[in-house]
């Protein structure tokens, strides 16, 4: 079968292993907007250490599990949204305003969105995680 997008595998990955209480999971292949994902989810606290194993093919990322992720999804396809639709997003997405965050990819880079709100920038929404 076809892999159609890698961040909507290692996103399910990572759900299906925390619901199942695991300590860590494995996602492969690995990418950059998959890391830089990563990233922005241990910055909130959501994921806890990970690495980025090279075996000379396609990659994979080893991620420890903290246990306080409830869900992570992707957006796809990836829309376009303005700084004043952002608002309509987060009541889409998430369960509550001060409760989780939407991952955009923006000319500045990939960031969360009260980043994204802070710094001005507006872009392509990736994914949400709470």
């Amino acid at each position: 079968m076809v892999r159609t997008s890698v961040l909507a595998d290692a996103m399910n990955a990572i759900n299906n292993a925390d619901s199942m209480g695991k300590r860590q999971v494995m996602i492969r292949p690995a990418s950059k907007v998959t890391v830089e994902f990563l990233n922005i989810m241990q910055k909130h606290g959501y994921v806890g250490e990970f690495e980025v194993v090279d075996d000379h093919r396609s990659g994979k990322i080893v991620v420890q599990l903290n246990g306080r992720l409830n869900k992570c999804g992707v957006i796809s396809p990836r829309y376009n949204v303005k700084i004043d639709q952002l608002e309509k997003w987060v009541t889409k997405l998430l369960p509550a305003r001060q409760f989780g965050h939407i991952v955009l990819t923006t000319s500045a880079g990939v960031m969360d969105h009260q980043t994204a709100r802070r710094k001005h920038v507006s872009g392509k929404i990736l994914g949400f995680f709470y």
